[in-house]
């Protein structure tokens, strides 16, 4: 039996909704070209997937994966208006290629489920982006980087 004084660890604010698909994602470097145009998706909007739309830059050196990744350059700007990221975070926006069209129908079928009766922006918490200015999923962080 537990003391009574006893109380449980606090619950944090804010735990990430688990991604079970983008980790294991298997997209090479060479499935996006300077130019496209992607979406990173992160989370659900009025039951839709959302996501920050970006234009593919150029190649990069992903540091927090130690993996090959695009340089990206999100249009509106904001207060970082270019990051790093690793391939198998975005989607393909305009071109409709099979590999990022099964990604995002299996994104739809186990997101938009779990929040179909909620109306408000989801930020599911899967990506931060440190202070190299590389946008990493929260699979991929590691101590010190």
């Amino acid at each position: 039996m537990l003391p009574p004084s006893w109380t449980p660890p606090p619950t944090p604010a804010f735990t990430p909704t688990p991604d079970p698909l983008t980790p294991a994602r298997d997209i090479t470097h060479r499935h996006f070209h300077a130019g496209d145009q992607v979406v990173v998706l992160k989370g659900v909007a009025g039951g839709e997937l959302w996501g920050d739309a970006m234009r593919v830059v150029a190649s990069s050196w992903h540091t927090p994966t130690d993996e090959d990744g695009w340089r990206l350059r999100d249009a509106t700007g904001g207060q970082q208006s270019y990051l790093t990221a690793h391939p198998r975070y975005m989607v393909h926006l305009k071109r409709r290629c099979p590999d990022c069209l099964i990604y995002l129908r299996a994104m739809e079928d186990y997101l938009l489920p779990k929040y179909a009766s909620r109306n408000e922006l989801i930020d599911c918490g899967w990506y931060t982006t440190t202070a190299l200015g590389q946008l990493v999923h929260v699979n991929d962080a590691r101590d010190g980087r």
